[in-house]
């Protein structure tokens, strides 16, 4: 062969084998989470602006609404074929990784994952015996919101304790008429508000994860279903029959929400918007003061980390899985595209960067709203367990005993002692 035959021929072998290298170097990450579309579109932006920060990973986006995708999660994780990186929620930890084990311990990535941006209280929900499951994305919490047009019609300014909030029922009722009430809160939101009484009242949690049992004594029970007696006869929130008579779904999309029948909501900070958003205009939610009971040293608040981002435990690529983490937590690129989308960014510079672009504005119902509960005292913790499906499906059953007259309020205080300290046993061990 002619010299400069060769001399051609080998740069051409070169970067042949250059990109035979950057090819078998390249990394493909899966990464699944939940939400509506707004989410869906930031997040996808996201992934784009990372992989071209990082050519050489390559980004794989399974994204479903929230129903069904608990299951679906529950099947890859059962057979090992998880994404390298997911959303995940809170209670899952007692449902997937009881040992500390169902997800990859992200103290392996603490440099490429940018734990130095978490205080080590945002991460003590999150490690379960030594092991950190997950990345906190925010905090969330249960406070109540209501509609401005609504509680003006009623006369009424927003209630600052327990016996505002017991007075504005008859109110509502004599004043606006008999579909009115000053909050509409869903039966997650009930046990929460019940759960928020006791622990300012008895300054215990409902559950001992110690003991792995309730903490209430007979009597407490049935206080404790009592108080939800008593704001059904007061008319301060609907009763479950009221609800079943709309069909199923959601609170926001039913019709006396949207037009402002249902004065308010004991709901998430971070799910503000979408009911705010499908009120009939003027309308609009408003945050309201947290009540509570004379001497209470603890608002008892369901505060939790609104989710997480984890990694699989069986992940080919846990430093590159971290690097996306780090990239959509904490990076000025990341943070900036997603925004708000997954609440108040409890990363140290997520936080800088959108104080400094004004995203995080405290007039924002959803900021205030975390602002105030944060201001709160809340040392009495909440247990994951709270929210166990089964113990919640227990606990509407007892609303529904009550409400449709099927039992008294001690039996069904009783029966719901009996049947979920059997859940909590199961679910505990």
């Amino acid at each position: 062969m002619h010299q400069s035959a060769y001399r051609i021929a080998l740069p051409l072998l070169l970067s042949a084998c250059t990109a035979s290298a950057l090819a078998a170097e390249t990394i493909d990450l899966r990464m699944s989470w939940w939400g509506g579309n707004s989410r869906h579109q930031v997040t996808l932006n996201a992934l784009e602006a990372f992989h071209q920060q990082n050519p050489d990973i390559n980004v794989k986006a399974e994204y479903t609404g929230w129903d069904g995708h608990t299951s679906r999660l529950t099947t890859q994780l059962a057979g090992g074929t998880e994404p390298d990186v997911m959303q995940t929620n809170w209670n899952w930890l007692t449902l997937f990784s009881k040992d500390g084990n169902g997800f990859y311990d992200l103290n392996k990535v603490k440099d490429e994952i940018g734990l130095d941006q978490f205080t080590a209280k945002d991460l003590q929900p999150v490690t379960v015996k030594g092991k950190l499951n997950g990345i906190p994305v925010a905090m969330t919490a249960r406070i109540f919101y209501y509609n401005d047009q609504t509680w003006k019609k009623a006369g009424l300014s927003y209630p600052q304790n327990w016996d505002q909030l017991m007075q504005a029922g008859k109110t509502f009722e004599t004043k606006l008429g008999k579909q009115y009430y000053p909050v509409a809160p869903e039966s997650l939101g009930v046990l929460a508000l019940l759960n928020s009484y006791m622990v300012q009242k008895y300054n215990i949690p409902a559950i001992n994860e110690q003991s792995k049992k309730f903490s209430y004594s007979d009597a407490q029970w049935v206080e404790f279903f009592q108080l939800y007696k008593t704001l059904i006869d007061n008319h301060v929130i609907p009763d479950m029959k009221y609800y079943a008579s709309f069909g199923k779904g959601n609170i926001y999309e039913m019709k006396p929400w949207i037009e402002g029948e249902w004065g308010g909501v004991y709901m998430w900070n971070t799910a503000v918007t979408k009911y705010s958003d499908n009120l009939k205009p003027p309308a609009k939610l408003e945050l309201g003061g947290y009540p509570m009971l004379p001497g209470a040293t603890d608002a008892g608040l369901f505060m939790k980390p609104s989710m997480m981002l984890s990694i699989g435990k069986t992940t080919q690529h846990p430093q590159a899985a971290a690097k996306l983490i780090n990239f959509l937590l904490n990076s000025k690129e990341g943070v900036t595209l997603l925004g708000l989308e997954r609440g108040v960014p409890l990363s140290k510079s997520g936080v800088e960067t959108l104080k400094a672009s004004g995203v995080i504005n405290d007039n924002d119902p959803s900021v205030a709203g975390i602002k105030l509960a944060l201001s709160l005292p809340a040392k009495v913790g909440v247990s994951p367990y709270l929210e166990d499906p089964q113990l919640v499906q227990e606990f509407d059953s007892a609303l529904q005993s009550i409400d449709y007259g099927k039992k008294t309020v001690a039996e069904a205080a009783a029966d719901f002692k009996r049947q979920s300290e059997r859940i909590l046993k199961r679910a505990m061990r």
